[in-house]
């Protein structure tokens, strides 16, 4: 018997997208048995999503609940908003501007922890292949390890951590690790989870089974030193919280040097950043994963530098 399958997702200002999704999901086979529902979010858009909200209520078959925030929770604090409300044992979350491939996509995710390999490694959290909607070449960005040359050939390995838009989750998992972390507005926040649910017994997984197109260009959404700014810190966080400590300082000097060539410029953003991490020690606790968790980080050729 196929999982039932909680769809999650956050939008904000795409309402063509999210109805192009919407429309999308509609076409999947099977959704009787393993779509459990669909749980939208709108993160206080600006755009009028008129046309999602007719579409909602003209396809009731499509199980969908639609939610207003009066506030951008960001990605973290929206899935933690959206997770509890959610009743299928299985939790898909996926980017409103993706689309899937196949037909049978759902089925094939709602059956993918039954997959031996993953059995055997009680993996907790898969993520799918995903490929740029405009040229149908891979997203690199939202492969699941950084050694993506070394990786990109099989269609099926365990790793270290999942990409955000992407992936499927079983309810088990939050159960056993708890929610998203609330301080993160934006970014990092699947590597807090990911050493969570590493640590607490489960492996994280890729399958390329699943193809889904994403709308983002080829070329990458244009850096933002706000946003570099939330990567590092929360990125040096999340490597004091669950790392070695030499881990923290090399991520933390690591991702100064990326934002220094990226952001080219605001300096007053660079030096309160540093503030902020050199004040990191004395205001989060550490829970460093166990030896086992280590080994296993290891294995896989994690990179826990930066």
């Amino acid at each position: 018997m196929a999982d039932r399958i909680s769809i999650l997702i956050i939008t904000y200002n795409r309402p063509d997208d999210l109805l192009e999704l919407l429309q999308n999901l509609s076409t999947q086979q099977h959704t009787d048995d393993v779509l459990e529902e669909i749980l939208i979010l709108n993160n206080a858009s600006t755009e009028p999503y008129n046309k999602v909200t007719d579409y909602v209520v003209a396809n009731p078959d499509l199980k969908i609940t639609y939610i207003w925030s009066d506030e951008n929770l960001g990605v973290a604090k929206g899935r933690n908003k959206l997770i509890p409300l959610s009743k299928g044992n299985l939790l898909l979350s996926i980017d409103d501007d993706m689309a899937f491939t196949k037909p049978d996509d759902l089925l094939r995710l709602s059956e993918m922890f039954n997959n031996n390999f993953f059995k055997a490694a009680n993996t907790g959290i898969i993520t799918f292949r995903v490929i740029y909607y405009e040229n149908k070449e891979v997203q690199v960005t939202a492969f699941p390890h950084k050694k993506y040359d070394e990786y990109k050939s099989k269609s099926r390995f365990l790793t270290y951590y999942f990409a955000g838009g992407a992936h499927i989750m079983k309810r088990e998992v939050i159960t056993a690790t708890g929610l998203y972390p609330a301080d993160f507005h934006y970014g990092m926040e699947e590597y807090d989870l990911s050493y969570r649910t590493l640590n607490a017994g489960f492996t994280i997984g890729y399958d390329d089974a699943v193809t889904v197109m994403h709308k983002e260009s080829p070329l990458g959404r244009q850096a933002n030193y706000k946003k570099l700014q939330m990567q590092w810190v929360n990125k040096s966080k999340v490597a004091w919280r669950y790392l070695p400590v030499q881990y923290f300082v090399s991520t933390a000097l690591g991702w100064g040097l990326q934002y220094l060539k990226t952001a080219k410029g605001h300096l007053g953003t660079f030096f309160a950043s540093l503030w902020m991490i050199a004040k990191i020690p004395f205001g989060e606790k550490r829970s460093v994963v166990s030896s086992t968790t280590l080994e296993y980080l290891r294995k896989v050729e994690a990179r826990l530098k930066y």
